[in-house]
């Protein structure tokens, strides 16, 4: 059976450093929002397909976006199996959000080259044995409020950055002109 044209083309993933090149205003405001808070919520697949919301530190390092894991934890075995994920900035306290909400969804990369481990072992300060995942993304969405709207600024790998404003009421959401 032939392709019938109702799928989206799959665009690969990029890393951070061709993100925070590509769209720097937006990067810098998604590094400040995870540098806010130490522990953010990454979720994950289970072999059975269903979610698992995890605690963990992102760490933004050599241009690049890491995860790292304790050994044979629940979350690393879910990403070596099917490294897709989303992470979630630590919305902070209260309710005001400390400037949005802040999504990376895309795939985590397994390190397994000794040297770049021992590099990053030495850089974080942590005893080896763990696990040490380099984020490349899919998509990246920030959320906040703006006077009476909602606004949704999102990226993905060949679209660029998109913002949508929905108001408190039934009207269709409206894309900003780029």
């Amino acid at each position: 059976m032939g392709d019938t044209g109702t799928s989206a083309q799959a665009v690969a993933p990029i890393t951070w450093a061709a993100f925070e090149a590509a769209e720097p205003e937006l990067a810098a405001t998604v590094r400040e929002r995870f540098g806010q808070y130490t522990h953010h919520a990454l979720a994950t697949l289970r072999k059975d397909g269903s979610p698992r919301l995890s605690g963990i530190e992102a760490d933004f390092r050599a241009g690049e976006l890491y995860l790292g894991m304790m050994p044979n934890s629940r979350k690393a075995l879910d990403l070596r199996r099917d490294p897709r994920f989303s992470l979630l900035a630590n919305p902070g306290e209260g309710t005001s959000m400390g400037g949005g909400d802040v999504r990376i969804s895309g795939l985590a990369i397994e390190i397994a080259d000794p040297e770049k481990l021992d590099w990053y072992a030495t850089e974080v300060g942590m005893p080896m044995p763990f696990h040490v995942f380099r984020v490349e993304l899919t998509e990246v969405v920030r959320t906040y409020v703006d006077g009476e709207e909602i606004v949704l600024r999102t990226w993905s790998p060949g679209r660029g950055v998109r913002t949508l404003r929905r108001g408190n009421d039934e009207s269709p959401p409206r894309e900003d002109p780029r």
